[in-house]
């Protein structure tokens, strides 16, 4: 059962106290790496691509966690080709969960609204357009890509991801979980930071974790539907380990909330 698109807040006045014209809104987008060499340059022209064809205010924000592979170069070399203003690169040293790079890079975003995405290619640029409309016509504090309504869907995966979206899908039971499986949204800032205080989990369940808590305080969120495409370069990180995590990590979640 999909969310409800609330709408009982009215839309928030677009003229700043003093009668000033409102700032534009810039969006950063939070783009977590590890091993994402071949991804890495593909989905930052993608992204350059679609907000500068809709004149877009925007920044790119790479967390690379130590990568072997050297995508870190990689991510050197595209701050040079489109400038610091736009690419900014603020690595770890290592692999330290999903969840700290969120927050490591929310320290260094200076737009007021937030966009998470995997680097791997499986969330296309080309939906942002939508999820920035979504946003605007309901006044929503959070809006997520799905793959559960409308036109949205799942292309190119194997046996071994479909098995994993079968077990995810037991959660998908409970109607507060319909999105926690989409690392695919766009935050207020101020919505992401409230969220990320009340956090525990680093994995995955991170983003499971977000959804419950934004219910918990009253958000609202709207739905965009999309496509999901396996990856084109490089191996999933869903390995046999991140999948006992985050199955550990969902049975603490539904424990303690």
């Amino acid at each position: 059962m999909a969310s409800k698109e609330a709408s009982r807040t009215p839309p928030r006045s677009r003229r700043e106290p003093g009668g000033r014209a409102p700032r534009q809104d810039k969006y950063s987008v939070l783009l977590p790496t590890y091993n994402e060499r071949e991804n890495l340059p593909l989905i930052v022209w993608l992204l350059v691509k679609s907000f500068s064809e809709s004149g877009i205010n925007y920044e790119i924000i790479i967390i690379d966690d130590g990568s072997p592979d050297g995508t870190r170069d990689v991510a050197e070399q595209l701050e040079k080709i489109y400038g610091s203003d736009k690419i900014l690169l603020r690595p770890r040293e290592k692999k330290l969960g999903l969840g700290t790079a969120y927050i490591h890079g929310m320290k260094h975003a200076t737009g007021n609204y937030i966009i998470i995405m995997d680097a791997d290619l499986s969330h296309h640029p080309k939906f942002i357009p939508e999820f920035i409309r979504k946003q605007k016509e309901g006044n929503f504090d959070i809006v997520s890509g799905t793959r559960y309504k409308g036109n949205g869907g799942v292309y190119g995966w194997d046996l071994k991801r479909k098995l994993i979206r079968y077990i995810r899908a037991i959660s998908l039971f409970f109607s507060v979980f319909i999105h926690v499986l989409i690392l695919y949204r766009l935050y207020r800032k101020e919505v992401l930071q409230k969220l990320i205080e009340k956090c525990v989990s680093k994995g995955y369940v991170f983003q499971m974790e977000m959804i419950v808590r934004a219910r918990q305080l009253n958000y609202t969120i709207g739905e965009v539907p999309i496509s999901f495409v396996d990856r084109v370069y490089g191996e999933s990180k869903l390995g046999g380990n991140e999948i006992v995590a985050f199955l550990k990590g969902l049975l603490t979640l539904f424990a303690t909330t």
